[in-house]
């Protein structure tokens, strides 16, 4: 599981205080809510684009002696699941669907002159989607302004509260990406799935009902 790292300041900064693991060490689980403080599990890496970085960076793991879960702190400035930062594609909706501009320009308003018109399009689309359910969403951060389209009464409210600072809201309080889930991860952030169904004490085995055997009486 994903949480934000509590810490607000710069990249540097970050690259600095992270290397401490009892200095935002969680006191309790947040998955199975065990009331007792998680034990350090090292680091796993992962890549950023931010407007002036692009590299790989360091995010602290810790480990659950309750259910044996590991809980990650990314920093506020990362979006879950996505490469580029918060920073840059904020930047970018808004050079391209508030004010109008082109692709490219708007790629370069964001710091990516080089940046495929593909990788674009995908940021708009998942942001269209997901734009009914931010303006709800940030409705109880700020008055709502009105506007033509919850895209634009999106990117309003997004401006005006400040793209990170909403997705620390979004995502520590309500566990909703600023651009979506991926499909793959239903309903707040985590993969779906359905454990196995427990045979109940003296039930045979599916197959063996299936091979005509009586069932015990």
């Amino acid at each position: 599981m994903q949480i934000l790292h509590p810490f607000t300041g710069s990249l540097p900064q970050y690259l600095t205080e992270v290397s401490d693991p009892d200095r935002y060490r969680p006191d309790r689980c947040p998955q199975c809510q065990a009331p007792q403080p998680l034990t350090g599990h090292g680091f796993y890496r992962r890549t950023l684009v931010e407007v002036d970085f692009d590299g790989s960076i360091p995010v602290r793991r810790y480990l659950c002696g309750g259910c044996q879960r590991t809980v990650s702190l990314l920093p506020e400035f990362a979006l879950p699941y996505l490469r580029f930062s918060v920073s840059v594609m904020g930047l970018f909706l808004v050079a391209r669907l508030l004010e109008g501009q082109t692709l490219l320009a708007a790629a370069a308003a964001a710091s990516q002159p080089h940046m495929p018109y593909q990788r674009g399009q995908f940021w708009i689309r998942r942001f269209q989607k997901q734009a009914a359910d931010l303006c709800a969403a940030l409705a109880a951060k700020i008055t709502p302004l009105p506007a033509a389209s919850f895209v634009l009464r999106a990117l309003q409210r997004l401006q005006s509260v400040g793209w990170i600072v909403a997705h620390r809201f979004l995502f520590s309080e309500l566990r909703q990406h600023l651009l979506g889930w991926p499909r793959f991860l239903a309903p707040h952030g985590r993969p779906a799935g359905l454990g196995p169904a427990l045979r109940p004490p003296g039930a045979l085995p599916h197959s063996t009902c299936l091979a005509g055997n009586p069932l015990p009486q």
